[in-house]
């Protein structure tokens, strides 16, 4: 979970920077440059992050954040976790969400700052239980009844216990007592049992749910048979612990909505491993061996989740084009430890490096991964947010060598960041992504998900800060003839110039290509002002950086480097003081009304 460390004065900096670096997913929120997210209405922003359900550790009083958040204090079940941090780091207490992530998160402070946990909530104290935030893989089918029920059992009234399924350890180790002969009572079941006022069912997530079907099958098609399956064998969904497959169906758009209806992870196993499972199947078929490479899918993939102690619950069900099968593991089913995920690259433009330029949404990406690759500068642009991450760092021109790198451990089913500088769509890793998937190099690419995140482009970020020259039509073209031979370059200067648009040159210069500028000069000059203004942006949002305007005819080589966007002005192009921009046409519109 993300998770915003609130600083609010100098006072508590260097505890949230310890915290910063022991909670994994915590960024710095604060008043000043130091932070990576700096805002200046406190009370705005600490409910801009409750609404987005972004846990909140406050470094301050606690009076600060309950004032801030009070107003929206509606729903218990839906409420992300919010601690408030004494400024020394000697106490952190829970003051929201206390059973959905803020006693657990207070707890980590306390361990990494040395300091206490002020656990408040009655359960926790008494027994070490929270029957409405019940251990991963267990899913309450009927949360109302829960409250009740831990009020009994806090009160040492008798409180029956019924286990169908699952290991009730966590119950009964906890100091609680249970009696049968109770008005209130705790059922463990994978039945689709709705409970009571007086009976909490509680759902083991013990259950393998194993899918197959065709090219193409309609989601609806999928979600229908495994919903009538289920039913027909009054199975629940909360017992479900996870939807598998063949790995071959890591991009199949039903499998794919069939874990988003269900809201349950989707884990792929390769052939090999299905095959494995053959002795189990009650129904392997030659004919599926003969198209994957296993006797059967659904069924095998089922058990290969629920683990060696399995049992198949439900054998192959089918419809016209898809299978389900369910098996039943001898334990809760961590889906994280089965199969693999299916992979995930997401194409970050970070800008110009500046955390203030970086996007929330690549913030968020770049936090989710779990590998990072990119250009070595461009990941130390990304400063605490690489924390914790593996480092993939290759040099400068190898990138088609970074991007293979990326796609296969996507392909391994990891979550990778591929990180660009400016919007990696533009000059950048986006394009190379999918022209390698085009050329078809491996097929298990094609099965990752991707996600290309838009960023501030160095011609956006040179002219916010020249003021706005481009105001009218504009194009970018790049200078290196390293992917683009030269003959073309010049076509497009000379349409460039002759359409009158404002021009941004990428690439102007390097160490070997020192003419290709003093051309593009030329060309355009053909065709404007010699004092056409041209911008001269070095090192954006980032330390030595400089901004500043030459003329046309004054522009030389040496003025710029491999760092430098240009952006040269059309012949409409104008200063005002220290600003350029390019007009539109509000004057000649103004006239005419």
């Amino acid at each position: 979970m993300e998770t915003a460390v609130v600083c609010l004065n100098p006072a508590g900096l260097a505890t949230a920077h310890a915290l910063v670096e022991a909670l994994p997913g915590a960024h710095l929120h604060g008043r000043d440059d130091d932070a990576e997210v700096v805002f200046t209405d406190t009370a705005e922003h600490l409910r801009g992050l409750f609404e987005a359900g972004i846990g909140i550790v406050g470094v301050c009083a606690a009076g600060i954040l309950i004032r801030a958040v009070a107003p929206l204090l509606k729903d218990k079940q839906a409420e992300p976790p919010v601690i408030a941090v004494a400024v020394d780091g000697s106490s952190a207490v829970p003051l929201l969400g206390g059973h959905h992530g803020a006693n657990d998160l207070a707890r980590a402070v306390a361990e990494a700052l040395g300091g206490k946990a002020a656990i408040t909530t009655a359960g926790d104290i008494a027994l070490g239980l929270a029957l409405d935030a019940p251990p991963t893989g267990w899913r309450l089918a009927n949360p109302a009844a829960a409250k009740p029920v831990m009020a009994a059992l806090l009160a040492r009234e008798p409180v029956g216990l019924a286990v169908e399924a699952g290991d009730p350890g966590w119950l009964t180790n906890s100091g609680a007592v249970f009696n049968d002969d109770a008005a209130l009572s705790v059922t463990l079941t994978t039945r689709a049992a709705p409970g009571s006022d007086n009976e909490l069912v509680i759902h083991p997530a013990v259950l393998a749910l194993g899918v197959g079907c065709e090219r193409g099958v309609d989601a609806d098609e999928l979600i229908a048979l495994v919903r009538d399956t289920l039913a027909a064998h009054d199975l629940a969904p909360g017992a479900v612990a996870c939807v598998t497959s063949l790995d071959l169906k890591a991009d199949e758009e039903a499998v794919l909505t069939l874990g988003e209806e269900l809201g349950l992870p989707l884990r792929f196993f390769d052939a090999a491993t299905l095959e494995a499972e053959t002795p189990r199947l009650t129904n392997p078929s030659e004919t599926v061996f003969a198209a994957v490479g296993c006797h059967g899918v659904a069924e095998a993939a089922a058990l290969a989740a629920a683990g060696p102690k399995a049992r198949l619950v439900v054998a192959k069900s089918r419809s016209a084009r898809t299978t389900c099968a369910v098996a039943q593991g001898a334990a809760v089913i961590d889906p994280g430890s089965v199969g693999r995920a299916r992979g995930h690259l997401a194409v970050v433009g970070i800008g110009p490096g500046s955390d203030g330029w970086r996007s929330p949404e690549a913030s968020r990406l770049v936090s989710e991964a779990r590998d990072l690759v990119g250009y070595g500068l461009y990941l130390d642009l990304l400063g605490p947010l690489a924390k914790g991450k593996t480092r993939h760092d290759f040099s400068l021109g190898d990138e088609e060598v970074r991007v293979r790198a990326a796609l296969d451990l996507a392909a391994e089913g990891r979550n990778v960041a591929l990180v660009s500088s400016g919007d990696a769509g533009i000059y950048a890793m986006a394009t190379l992504v999918f022209e390698l998937l085009d050329r078809g190099d491996n097929d298990a690419w094609r099965r990752i998900g991707i996600t290309v995140t838009p960023g501030i482009s160095a011609l956006q970020a040179a002219a916010a800060r020249a003021g706005a020259p481009l105001g009218h039509d504009f194009c970018a073209i790049s200078l290196s003839d390293l992917l683009t031979p030269w003959a073309a370059i010049e076509n497009r200067l000379e349409a460039a110039a002759e359409g009158d648009f404002v021009v941004a040159l990428y690439n102007p210069v390097s160490k070997r290509r020192r003419e290709a500028l003093p051309r593009a000069r030329d060309i355009l000059l053909g065709h404007r002002p010699d004092d056409t203004p041209v911008i001269l942006a070095r090192n954006l949002g980032r330390d030595g950086e400089t901004v500043r305007t030459v003329d046309l005819a004054a522009l030389q080589v040496d003025d710029v480097d491999m760092l430098t966007v240009v952006i040269v002005g059309s012949s409409q192009t104008r200063r005002v003081g220290d600003w350029v921009y390019t007009p539109r046409g509000y004057e000649s519109k103004e006239q005419k009304t």
